[in-house]
């Protein structure tokens, strides 16, 4: 999957990105390059890799309008290892005819894995839209199923 960045500020994790998908994150040049704020994310993601972490328990502060907050919270409760459509996360929203709405709330997802937009797919099943590229959604399904109990 390539490089992740993980960026934040002394509270809480901002941003977690692919930047070998197809949107990777352009570092603000105001960023400091620091490993240390970040060592529970870093050693959080290891055990998520290495299938020993089913949920995160990191606090996050993505920056987004009230819906796109709804929408990555409902993502939130989505179980490892399985999948709704986007039509099901509209309804759990409470906007059920806004399945585009929640695609495009979905893809400005900032913390990629931890709210895990990567368990969102098609209302036919099939793996569609996904800002780091589908290879990565992918991957990313495939090591939750082969990690399931």
């Amino acid at each position: 999957m390539g490089r992740i960045l993980l960026a934040g500020n002394a509270r809480a994790l901002t941003h977690l990105s692919f930047q070998n998908g197809r949107h990777p994150t352009e570092p603000d040049p105001r960023w400091i390059y620091a490993e240390k704020p970040f060592q529970r994310p870093i050693r959080q993601l290891e055990e998520y890799f290495s299938g020993k972490r089913k949920t995160f328990t990191i606090t996050l502060a993505p920056q987004g309008t009230p819906f796109q907050q709804r929408v990555w919270q409902a993502l939130r409760t989505i179980p490892y290892g399985q999948t709704q459509s986007y039509g099901q996360i509209a309804k759990a929203v409470g906007k059920p005819t806004a399945s585009r709405a929640v695609g495009a709330a979905n893809g400005q997802n900032p913390i990629s894995i931890i709210v895990p937009c990567h368990r969102v797919i098609g209302s036919n099943g099939k793996l569609v839209g996904y800002g780091g590229g589908l290879s990565i959604k992918e991957t990313l399904l495939a090591h939750e199923s082969s990690h399931q109990p």
